[in-house]
């Protein structure tokens, strides 16, 4: 029976390659692993398959009965309905602990480091498995997204050797303008629609008896959502009564000034203000210096919900 390694839902470019390099990483070592995801392939993501030749992990959402490894996630909220019914083998992850619990003992890669894949390439290292050239190049850009291109305060040194050793093998010379170059494929948005706009890079949260969704969208230049915020909070609106949540936020992201716009609809604005002591004008407030949704703006949101 195969193993299967999967991220969350709605899955980005670490989730996605997460489960590539580590299905790769446990086959060697014996396993029969396959890689899937929960959800369809973002433009930033199709760009780093595209590049070096990656395929498309499976789609499945089910796996109840199943044996898994989970990667870039511990949170029952992103994860499978019935992963509780599955065998968690093993999780490597980058995120707080959150409330997945198992049955058996398992195998438990989680480091305060700016992403996955970096944890990933530590288990390589330590299983003393090459690395692919095609799936180096993967993973280096997994982590040059995760990262902002070292820019979050998320990124440690562990991150930025990762991605000098990764750029080597798969002979990359210049991976920060290859980090800018997918950037800018991230950044577009037009043609898109307000729902792919919002949850593009969304995740919801338990907080107490409240559950928030939080999105992000990040970009070299601000100026794309000039006439889209309109768009975006009516669709915020309808996600916040649809999922029957407290509150949807999301942070657009400007790369290059370093700061996040947050939009805000919730039930208590006074909240999110508390949070961040800064009070939104129009539903809305600039914070400076904000990459990260996981360091700089879930654990400030956490303590007061």
């Amino acid at each position: 029976m195969s193993i299967f390694v999967t991220g969350h839902t709605n899955p980005d470019s670490d989730s996605i390659v997460g489960a590539i390099s580590l299905s790769y990483l446990r086959r060697q070592l014996g396993d029969d692993c396959v890689a899937a995801r929960q959800g369809k392939i973002s433009d930033e993501t199709r760009f780093i398959l595209d590049k070096f030749g990656g395929d498309e992990p499976l789609l499945k959402t089910s796996y109840s009965g199943e044996e898994v490894w989970v990667v870039d996630t511990t949170d029952l909220a992103i994860l499978p309905k019935d992963i509780l019914q599955a065998t968690v083998l093993g999780v490597a992850d980058h995120h707080k602990l959150g409330d997945l619990t198992t049955s058996t003992p398992l195998e438990c890669w989680i480091r305060p480091v700016g992403c996955s894949n970096t944890i990933i390439k530590e288990m390589f290292d330590h299983y003393r498995v090459e690395i692919p050239k095609d799936i180096a190049g993967m993973m280096m850009c997994a982590i040059l997204s995760d990262t902002v291109i070292f820019k979050s305060p998320t990124c440690t040194k562990v991150d930025t050797k990762a991605v000098k050793d990764l750029a080597k093998i798969a002979g990359v010379e210049d991976f920060k303008a290859l980090g800018m170059e997918m950037f800018i494929v991230k950044s577009a948005v037009e043609g898109a629609s307000a729902r792919d706009l919002t949850t593009r890079d969304y995740k919801e949260f338990d907080m107490g008896a409240s559950k928030i969704g939080v999105g992000q969208l990040e970009v070299v230049d601000l100026s794309v959502f000039d006439d889209k915020k309109e768009i975006l909070f009516e669709d915020m609106k309808k996600l916040k009564d649809e999922s029957g949540l407290h509150s949807v936020i999301v942070l657009l992201t400007d790369i290059m000034t370093e700061g996040s716009q947050l939009l805000v609809v919730s039930d208590d604005e006074t909240i999110i203000e508390k949070a961040f002591d800064k009070k939104l004008d129009n539903h809305e407030v600039w914070l400076e210096g904000v990459l990260s949704r996981k360091k700089q703006v879930i654990p400030f949101l956490q303590p007061l919900f």
